[in-house]
């Protein structure tokens, strides 16, 4: 379980943040990751609790049904989606760079738009075609992420541990507050992912102490490596904001083979999470479905594949619009603003199910409303380092999601029985 959680966690966000945190941050750069993980780990022991109290498949979007009915849950349900489609985007906008260095020439927007698409149809095939297939694909080796960032962190580290520089405080008080809140907001993204292994709870052994187990080290095992390809990143490349940080940072430290080898293994690692993604979201929406809650066309089983084919066909084509028409900054946002709304609902749920089931047999944490409310209001804080753009899209969501409850709500309403007077004799 701690594995499946660092799997999820390094997915694609850390191979291109660390440009833009050096941009933002400069030199100070690497004490985001550590307020990130302190932020994440608050909310994340109010989830933990939350979790513990379910064996039924649904995560986020069962929680906060369960806790708040189902206008709240069909919003959180939107928004597990939209943030879903918006880690597809940012994973496949970061394969297309890595992958035209190996190019020798440019691609236009065209072409980058046909990459994507043949990108998406390759897990969306296999998912179309059965979950095991699906599954297969998505079987991507923790080692294969891990073993080249470790190669980079321990030759980094040796470089620069020499002669250790130290950050000053203006450095720190200079970006501003704004830049930092931003920085941790986009964070949020890179060190989320950990709520998927929630989903199967049902299938863990003593969830009550394997969940809280799994998620305390397995973020701070994340957040011990993002610190440090942090640290080495700004120390190689410096401040300067770049597209393929790490891969520059590998070609400095390492050579043009310690750059390719990188990059390569980038590209696997962000076309391991597509596939994962593709395995799990679009069932989400198949189940919103088959509850009701969406179009029961996205409800529809192939008959020979008895996979929910229209869903997966549709997510994937809202996935590649996605990542055809926004840029990785813009998608990035939006998808760690999406997280940050259903992080909040699942902070808040810890609440009210306390309030509805007290003697439930799970896993407590100390002062639990306090730290929920806390959670809360990180989770929410931090979506104000969103621009007005990004904060409109997730808007329209928001709205979508109320116009698809009233749509919900009146296909579920009894029928009312009309009762004619009885006829004068």
């Amino acid at each position: 379980m701690t594995a499946l959680v660092i799997n999820c966690i390094i997915g694609s966000g850390i191979f291109g943040l660390p440009g833009e945190l050096n941009r933002l941050l400069g030199r100070a750069s690497p004490l985001a990751m550590i307020f990130a993980a302190i932020a994440m780990a608050t909310i994340m022991a109010s989830i933990a609790e939350v979790a513990s109290q379910f064996s039924e498949a649904g995560g986020a979007y069962l929680y906060t049904r369960t806790a708040f009915g189902r206008f709240v849950g069909m919003q959180i349900g939107w928004f597990f989606l939209l943030a879903g489609l918006g880690s597809v985007a940012v994973a496949a906008s970061i394969f297309m760079d890595y992958l035209a260095t190996f190019l020798p020439w440019t691609l236009n927007i065209w072409e980058r738009g046909f990459g994507i698409a043949l990108l998406i149809a390759i897990p969306t095939a296999a998912n179309y075609r059965g979950v095991r297939s699906g599954a297969n694909l998505s079987t991507v080796i923790t080692l294969a992420k891990l073993a080249p960032l470790a190669l980079l962190i321990l030759v980094g580290v040796s470089r620069f541990a020499e002669q250790p520089q130290m950050i000053h405080a203006s450095e720190i008080a200079s970006p501003g507050w704004s830049d930092w809140v931003r920085a941790v907001a986009l964070l949020m993204y890179a060190f989320g992912g950990w709520e998927e292994p929630l989903v199967p709870t049902g299938e863990l052994r003593d969830p009550r102490r394997t969940i809280p187990f799994a998620l305390g080290t397995g973020l701070i095992a994340c957040a011990a490596i993002y610190t440090l390809l942090q640290f080495i990143t700004v120390a190689t490349v410096g401040p300067d904001a770049t597209e393929r940080p790490l891969a520059q940072t590998a070609s400095i430290l390492l050579g043009r083979g310690g750059a390719a080898l990188i990059s390569i293994a980038i590209m696997v690692s962000t076309y391991g999470y597509i596939s994962a993604n593709f395995l799990t979201n679009p069932r989400l929406a198949y189940s919103l479905a088959a509850e009701g809650d969406f179009p029961t066309i996205l409800a529809r089983i192939h008959p020979r594949f008895h996979t929910p084919s229209v869903a997966i066909i549709v997510y994937a084509f809202s996935g590649w619009m996605l990542a055809a028409t926004g840029t990785f900054l813009f998608v990035l946002a939006i998808t760690a603003g999406s997280t940050m709304v259903y992080y909040a609902g699942m902070c808040a749920s810890l609440i009210r199910l306390r309030k509805l089931h007290p003697t439930a047999d799970a896993f407590r944490i100390p002062f639990g409303p306090v730290v929920s409310i806390a959670a809360v209001a990180i989770a929410l804080g931090l979506m104000t380092g969103l621009k007005p753009r990004e904060l409109l899209l997730m808007c329209v969501t928001a709205l979508i999601a109320s116009a698809n409850w009233l749509w919900a709500k009146r296909r579920h309403a009894p029928a009312k029985t009309v009762v004619k007077p009885a006829a004068a004799s």
